[in-house]
C-alpha cells in the first residue's frame, strides 16, 4: 500500500532533521494527517524532544506541494524564532521572521510572500497589535494555509500578563477562513489544555502523550541558606556533565549569581531580557558551541532554545508553577541518555509566587479612571499616571488588558479610548488567582520532596500515565555532588561576595507633572543601599529589621553600612561634613536616627536632626504625582539649625521609590547645602 502524503512528507522531513534512519512516530503521523484536513484545528501536547516541529514542517511541505499558501508561525521569543528559522531551512523550507529587531527587512519579506517565494513566516504575538503589521495582516492571511501557535500554553497560562497579545489570536488568526490551525506545547496541564482547546474550537483534535522524560534525573537540594545555595552551585559546576543553564527568578539574581561564579573562576555570563539582542545572540551561540560551562538566565532563555546536548539545568529558587518548571528543565537532555535537573528552593520563593499571582490583576475602579482620562484625547503613559494615580507598572499592565479587550488602542506613543466599555470579569480573575495559588502549592510540595519528583510533575501536569521514575533524588535517596552541604570555604566566599554588592541608585531626573516643583531635578542625592529586595546576603538581618519595626538595627547591617561607605568614599569629591537622619514617619524615624548616630560615631562626624514629618505616612504604591505632593506637605526642614557648607549624608533604614530623599535634598540645597549623599540599608522593590 503506497504511503500517504502525510507519511511521505513526515519521513522526508525527519530524514533531513534527524538523519536517514529516523522514522515517524505513529502519533506524529496522526497529527500531520489531522492537520491536512480542510480548516483543521489541532492541539499537540507532547514532551520536549518528541518532535512537534517536525509535525508542522511536514504539514507545510505537504501543503506547499499541493500548491497551498504559506505557513504562519506565532513564536513568543526571539531565541526561539531564530532556532525555528534554522530548523525550517534544515527541513528544506524557505523561512523568515518578522520581529521588532528587523523592521528594515519587512518589505523584502512581504515582497517574497506576495510572489509565493516563502514557505514559512514567523512572527511574535506583539506584531498582531502593531498598526503597520496589522494593516498587512488580511493580505497575509489570504495567502496562509497553516497557522501554527507555538508554546500555546501562553494563550491560557500566561496570556493576560506575560504576553497578552497571545489573546488576540482568537479574534484575528483563528478567524482565518481557509487556514488550518495547529497549537503545540510541551507544558500544559489539564486546565490549560482544555482552555486552549476551547479557544481553538470544540471540534479540535487533541494529541496528548506522556510528559515523562527518561533522560532527566530530578533532584531537590533542601534547606540551604542564600550563601550556601551560591556555594553549592559553584561546587556543583566542577562535577556536572557538559554545559547547562542555571535559572534565576529575577534579573538581579541572575546578574548577581553570574558575577559570583565568574569571581569563582567559571566562564558563566548572565542572560536576561534586559540585554541587547546582539549580546544575547552571542551568549546563545557560545553556549551552543560549548564555549561556556553555563549561562545564568531568567525565563528569557527558555521556550524553544535548541541545544539538545545540554547536560544540566539548575534552578536557584522555584518557579511558581510545575508548568513553568517543567518547561525550563525540558531544555536539558533532549539528545542525551542522562542529564541533571536540580532545584535549590529558597525561603523567598513564596513571596515571589504571590507577587506574580496577583501583581497585574485588574480592577474595575482603575479601569474606569483610565478610560475616563482617555475620553477626551489620547494621552502618554506619563500623563495617564498623573491623572489616574495608578503606578506605572500596574498602569502598563492594565492598558495591555484593556487593549486586548478593545477598550483602548495605541495611537503612536500615546493611548486612546475606543469608546467600548470594559466590565471587570470578577469570576474570571478570582479563578485565575486561585488557580495560580493552587499551582504554587503543587510547586511547594515538589520542592519539599513529597514523593517521586517525576511522577509528581506528571500528576501536576495532568499526565495520563504518571509513574515513579526510580531515578530522582526521592526515589534513590541520593543527591548529586556536593550533596547537602558545599565546602565551608566556598560558603564563606559566597557570603563575603553577597555582602559586598552595593546597590547603586540612579538619581531621579524630572519632577512629576502636577507637583509644585517643575522640570529637571537639580539637587537629587547620590544614593547607595546595602541591600536590595530580598537580598540573599542579608535576608536574615533584613527580616530582623522588619520584625523590630525599625526600632533596632542588627549589628551586621550597621557593619555593612560602614563597609559600604568605605568602598563608596573613593567616588566622593568631598567627604560629608555632617550626618542627618532622613525624614520619615515616626515608625521609621527611630531607625533612621539609630543609623545616623552609628555612622556619625564611626566617622567622627557631627549629627544634625533637622527634619520633621507632619501628618500621616505616605500610602503604599502611590504613583509619582500624588506621592510627591504628599511628601511636599509632610516634610519640613528646621531652618533654625545651622547647616554646614559642605556635603551632607542622609541616612535611611529603608526606601522604595526614593522620592522622600529626592524631596528632602532640594530643601537642604535651598538652605545652602551644596550636595547630598544618601545611605540606605534596604532598597525595597
Amino acid at each position: 500500500m503506497p504511503a500517504s502524503p502525510a507519511e511521505t512528507h513526515l519521513t522526508a522531513v525527519l530524514h533531513k532533521l534527524a538523519g536517514p534512519h529516523a522514522t515517524p512516530r505513529s502519533d506524529q503521523l496522526d497529527a500531520v494527517t489531522a492537520i491536512l484536513q480542510p480548516v483543521a484545528r489541532v492541539l499537540v501536547v507532547q514532551a520536549t524532544g518528541w518532535g512537534k516541529s517536525a509535525v508542522y514542517w511536514a504539514a507545510t511541505t505537504a501543503l506547499r506541494k499541493d500548491g497551498r499558501g504559506t505557513t504562519l508561525v506565532i513564536s513568543p521569543l526571539l531565541a526561539l524564532m531564530r532556532d525555528q528559522v534554522a530548523a525550517a531551512e534544515k527541513a528544506g523550507l524557505s523561512a523568515a521572521s518578522i520581529n521588532s529587531t528587523n523592521i528594515d527587512d519587512w518589505d523584502p519579506i512581504f515582497h517574497a510572500l506576495e510572489h509565493n517565494q516563502l514557505d514559512v513566516l514567523l512572527v511574535s504575538p506583539e506584531r498582531l497589535g502593531n498598526p503597520s503589521f496589522a494593516a498587512r495582516l488580511p493580505q497575509l492571511l489570504a495567502r496562509t494555509s497553516l497557522i501554527v501557535i507555538d508554546e500555546a500554553h501562553c494563550i491560557s497560562d500566561w496570556g493576560f500578563d506575560f504576553r497578552p497579545d497571545y489573546q488576540r489570536l482568537a479574534r484575528s488568526l483563528l478567524a482565518a477562513p481557509n487556514a488550518a490551525v495547529l497549537a503545540t506545547t510541551a507544558t500544559a496541564n489539564e486546565r490549560v489544555t482544555e482552555d486552549v482547546r476551547q479557544q481553538l474550537g470544540s471540534d479540535t483534535a487533541v494529541f496528548r502523550g506522556t510528559l515523562a522524560r527518561t533522560s532527566l534525573r530530578l533532584s531537590v537540594i533542601p534547606g540551604l541558606a542564600a550563601a550556601e545555595r551560591y556555594a553549592w552551585i559553584a561546587d556543583a559546576l566542577s562535577t556536572l556533565p557538559g554545559s547547562g543553564i542555571i535559572y534565576a527568578l529575577t534579573v538581579a539574581e541572575a546578574e548577581r549569581l553570574a558575577a559570583f561564579l565568574q569571581q569563582s573562576g567559571f566562564n558563566v555570563p548572565a542572560y536576561t531580557g534586559q540585554m541587547e539582542t546582539a549580546d544575547r545572540l552571542l551568549i546563545e551561540q557560545q553556549l551552543r558551541n560549548n564555549e561556556l560551562k553555563a549561562v545564568v538566565a531568567t525565563s528569557a532563555l527558555g521556550m524553544g532554545y535548541d541545544k539538545p546536548d545540554l547536560g544540566f539545568c539548575l534552578h536557584l529558587g522555584s518557579p511558581g508553577t510545575p508548568v513553568a518548571y517543567y518547561q525550563q528543565i525540558g531544555r536539558a537532555g533532549r539528545a542525551l541518555d542522562h542529564a541533571e535537573a536540580i532545584l535549590l528552593p529558597a525561603s523567598s520563593d513564596e513571596a515571589i509566587w504571590e507577587y506574580f499571582a496577583t501583581a497585574n490583576i485588574p480592577d474595575q475602579a482603575a479601569a474606569d479612571r483610565t478610560l475616563q482620562a482617555l475620553a477626551g484625547q489620547p494621552l502618554s503613559i506619563v500623563d495617564l499616571e498623573g491623572l489616574t494615580a495608578i503606578r506605572r507598572g500596574r498602569l502598563e499592565a492594565l492598558l495591555k488588558i484593556l487593549a486586548v479587550d478593545d477598550a483602548v488602542r495605541k495611537d503612536g506613543s500615546k493611548w486612546a479610548a475606543t469608546g467600548k466599555p470594559w466590565i471587570h470579569d470578577t469570576r474570571k480573575w478570582e479563578a485565575l488567582v486561585a488557580a495560580r495559588r493552587n499551582e504554587a502549592a503543587l510547586m511547594r510540595n515538589y520542592a519539599n520532596g513529597r514523593g517521586c519528583l517525576m511522577a509528581y510533575l506528571q500528576q501536576a501536569l495532568s499526565d495520563p500515565q504518571p509513574a515513579p521514575c526510580g531515578r530522582c533524588s526521592v526515589c534513590t535517596g541520593h543527591l548529586p555532588a556536593p550533596g547537602l552541604q558545599p565546602e565551608p570555604a566556598r560558603i564563606q566566599q559566597a557570603r563575603s561576595f553577597l555582602r559586598q554588592q552595593d546597590v547603586l541608585i540612579e538619581p531621579r531626573k524630572l519632577w512629576p507633572k502636577g507637583c509644585s516643583r517643575k522640570g529637571t531635578i537639580t539637587a537629587s542625592p547620590s544614593a547607595r543601599a546595602v541591600a536590595f529586595a530580598d537580598d540573599p546576603g542579608w535576608s536574615a538581618e533584613l527580616a530582623q529589621l522588619e520584625n523590630s519595626n525599625h526600632t533596632t538595627i542588627p549589628p551586621e547591617l550597621l557593619d555593612g553600612a560602614v563597609q559600604l561607605l568605605a568602598r563608596w568614599k573613593k567616588h566622593w569629591q568631598q567627604r560629608p561634613a555632617v550626618v542627618i537622619p532622613a525624614p520619615a514617619p515616626a515608625a521609621q524615624m527611630q531607625g533612621n536616627r539609630l543609623l545616623a548616630q552609628h555612622i556619625a560615631k564611626i566617622g567622627k562626624l557631627p549629627l544634625l536632626d533637622c527634619f520633621t514629618w507632619s501628618g500621616s505616612p505616605c500610602p503604599e504604591n502611590l504613583p509619582s504625582t500624588p506621592h510627591v505632593s504628599h511628601l511636599e506637605q509632610a516634610i519640613r526642614l528646621n531652618r533654625n539649625i545651622s547647616l554646614p557648607p559642605g556635603p551632607v549624608l542622609l541616612c535611611s533604614t529603608t526606601a522604595r521609590s526614593c522620592w522622600t530623599l529626592t524631596v528632602a535634598a532640594p530643601l537642604l540645597a535651598e538652605a545652602g547645602v551644596p550636595d547630598s549623599l544618601a545611605l540606605i540599608l534596604h532598597r525595597k522593590p
